[in-house]
């Protein structure tokens, strides 16, 4: 298995928000857990998982095929013309089939009531009184929800953890361990199709 930074810290920029989103999606899924077509691989009880998982497969196809209009930004734009040009582009697009993936608060239903174990990024919402995180977001790639635009809701999990932790830096990712449901959260910052009660939360490794 890929580190889970491998790919969110290599990839080129790229200048369309959506694009971002989409690239940084499908490459940062793609070195977590394993496929769908895989046998299920069950750690200390909990089934490992990859991000993309949690995706119905039309929105992941519809992600995977991106409209023409994504290559219409000019390199070297000025930051207010490619402001201009994202919101003509999402204008355009918005009743498309990818315009509705990027907004999807579809789930897959199976993974309800599942003890799942998943490894990404913490943002965090709420603290107890010493200063330990209880309630955060789980993100699959570095900065979402934060200094780039957020994945899809069906990619945004809220989790919830009593005992708490502390956050010692934000771009390193853990492995979370719990019950996943299909409780729709939303939130200033993003609304998540999912929601997990933690059992665990360990430092990501390869293993």
């Amino acid at each position: 298995m890929k580190s889970v930074l491998s790919y969110t810290l290599t990839y080129p920029v790229i200048r369309h928000a959506t694009a971002l989103i989409l690239f940084q999606l499908v490459f940062a899924s793609s070195s977590l857990g394993q496929t769908q077509n895989d046998k299920a691989v069950l750690v200390d009880g909990f089934r490992i998982i990859e991000w993309t998982d949690l995706m119905p497969k039309d929105d992941l196809d519809a992600l995977m095929n991106p409209p023409e209009w994504l290559n219409d930004i000019e390199d070297g734009s000025m930051e207010d013309q490619i402001t201009s040009q994202i919101q003509g582009a999402i204008a355009q697009a918005n009743d498309s089939r990818y315009q509705q993936a990027l907004i999807s608060t579809r789930i897959v239903s199976e993974f309800d009531g599942q003890k799942i174990r998943l490894p990404g990024f913490i943002v965090p919402l709420e603290f107890g009184d010493d200063q330990t995180i209880t309630r955060f977001f789980l993100v699959p790639y570095f900065g979402a929800c934060i200094h780039v635009p957020p994945p899809p809701p069906n990619q945004i999990i809220y989790a919830e953890y009593d005992n708490g932790f502390k956050l010692e830096v934000l771009y390193d990712p853990f492995w979370l361990s719990g019950t996943l449901s299909t409780k729709l959260i939303e939130n200033d910052m993003a609304t998540a199709a999912y929601t997990i009660k933690v059992d665990r939360i360990e430092p990501y490794t390869e293993k």
